[in-house]
């Protein structure tokens, strides 16, 4: 709530949107005196043009990729520093404003919606790459800086960042989501690269998980406060910089694709690669619909069945033998010859095409809408996963292509849905369900990669158990006791 600002008439006619969002509850009212108060103080931090009651800015704030309708806060701020950052915040907890960090608006759950109205902190205008120590292979970035305006910064280095969730995304905001992607066989995820963290609290308080300004590629010192904060989903601070681990740019780099006559096939080939422990970089599955999807979209003429994209990294004489031993692994399970990509551009075409599979399972059912739900599970577990998943789609006649980082065991299932239709609506719900329980019940996890957000706190709690959702309860109530930090995500907290 925004301190019952939406009785107010001055911002009354600005929350049309949120009639439609679960989860909102009745506001008392406030004084007129009250709301000038607030947006004055607010003004006085970040000026005049930092704040925004615009409902087409509002609105856009208030939605991100996700399934999950608009729910648009009540302002918009536009901090230029944590400075700026913490004093707003003490201006928030001191009026119990609920806080939504926004960085992006690429994520898939919800998490930017702001299902108790409140205040945006909107951080694109903090956008430097702030220290870059090429010799110690770590950089520090502000918020608003994304993962492809970094690796064009660090372009004449011979250093790059891998991590990959296919959205140019805010590099703190990945953190925020423990975000993953394509490269993480190989690479790791978020949580794996983030070496430190600059976060603003709930009251204002700036802390640094790592100690200000340290950068150790490893600590033993005391609990992992970093990796408290990766994966919190703005829920215990606004991350207002990260220090993340860089990478050199490997001397030569090849990409592969090849087709099989089961899933079973090619997980199996995968499995088989990684214990022969070729270091392979990207390993990616399509299933048939996947691959049909992205043959028509992105004009490529793949054999329709289930398939791998691979890519190698490494020195010339290493590529020959990572290729050598993964071709002799893929034909001993039926695969087809590679299909070679060797110069930048094939690459970067090969890639592009995987990373446009969202919009060419759109382009399956023009005039629908995409919703991306994700699993993992152990490796070994995947293939009757996949099988039971493909099986239920057909059953419950939902049109959901899938596509996998399966040297991670982690699938997404990209929904194709028409908003219209009531019926589908909630088959497609259902099936969610259903997912996330298959994974769970083969000891996988709800969510690989895309977070909980708003759709799956009841499935975080059946993974965790009582026990440990008490315990990040009190942690919540530790960092956040006004519960302002994103509330209504993660975890299922009381009434403001």
């Amino acid at each position: 709530m925004f301190l019952g600002l939406t009785r107010s008439p001055l911002l009354r006619r600005h929350r049309r949107c949120l009639p439609q969002c679960r989860h909102v509850t009745p506001e008392p009212t406030a004084t007129r005196a009250s709301v000038d108060g607030v947006l004055s103080a607010f003004r006085s931090i970040c000026g005049e043009d930092g704040v925004s009651l615009s409902e087409a800015v509002r609105e856009q704030h208030g939605k991100d990729e996700s399934v999950h309708r608009c729910c648009p806060p009540d302002v918009v701020v536009f901090p230029h520093c944590v400075e700026e950052v913490s004093a707003l915040a003490k201006v928030c907890h001191n009026h119990r404003l609920p806080i939504i960090p926004f960085g992006t608006g690429t994520g898939l759950e919800g998490g930017v919606s702001a299902v108790k109205g409140g205040v945006c902190f909107s951080l694109r205008n903090m956008d430097q790459v702030l220290d870059l120590h090429p010799d110690d292979f770590d950089v520090t970035v502000e918020p608003g800086v994304t993962r492809k305006a970094l690796n064009a910064y660090l372009r004449d280095t011979g250093l790059w960042f891998p991590v990959d969730p296919g959205a140019d995304a805010s590099l703190c905001g990945m953190a925020a989501t423990s975000a993953s992607g394509t490269n993480a066989v190989r690479y790791g995820t978020m949580t794996e690269n983030v070496i430190n963290l600059e976060v603003v609290l709930a009251d204002g308080t700036v802390v640094h998980t790592a100690g200000k300004g340290r950068r150790p590629r490893k600590t033993a010192a005391g609990y992992n406060m970093t990796n408290l904060f990766v994966g919190s989903e703005g829920t215990l601070g606004i991350i207002t910089k990260t220090t993340l681990r860089l990478y050199g740019i490997p001397e030569a780099m090849l990409s592969a694709v090849c087709s099989f006559p089961s899933v079973q096939a090619a997980v199996d080939s995968t499995v088989q690669v990684l214990q022969a422990g070729v270091p392979i970089a990207r390993i990616e599955f399509l299933d048939d619909v996947m691959i049909d999807a992205c043959n028509r979209f992105s004009s490529l003429s793949y054999p329709v069945a289930p398939t791998l994209f691979l890519e190698f990294h490494g020195s010339e004489r290493s590529l020959e033998e990572q290729v050598g031993t993964t071709a002799d692994i893929t034909q001993c399970n039926g695969a087809s010859d590679f299909q070679w990509a060797r110069d930048a551009e094939t690459r970067s075409r090969l890639w592009q095409a995987r990373h446009d599979a969202w919009y060419a399972a759109l382009a399956l059912r023009p005039g629908c809408k995409a919703y991306a739900t994700d699993v993992c599970v152990p490796l070994s577990r995947l293939p009757e996963v996949i099988v039971e998943t493909k099986e239920d789609l057909i059953e419950n006649r939902l049109t959901g292509p899938i596509a996998g980082h399966v040297g991670d065991g982690n699938f997404h299932c990209l929904m194709v849905v028409d908003p219209g239709d009531p019926d589908e609506l909630h088959r497609v719900h259902l099936f969610t369900e259903r997912l996330a329980r298959r994974a769970l019940a083969v000891d996988g996890t709800c969510t690989g990669e895309h977070g909980v957000g708003l759709g799956k706190r009841a499935l975080l709690c059946e993974e965790l158990g009582p026990q440990a959702i008490q315990v990040m309860h009190g942690l919540k109530d530790a960092l956040d006791p006004k519960n302002l930090m994103n509330p209504g995500k993660i975890l299922q907290k009381g009434e403001l």
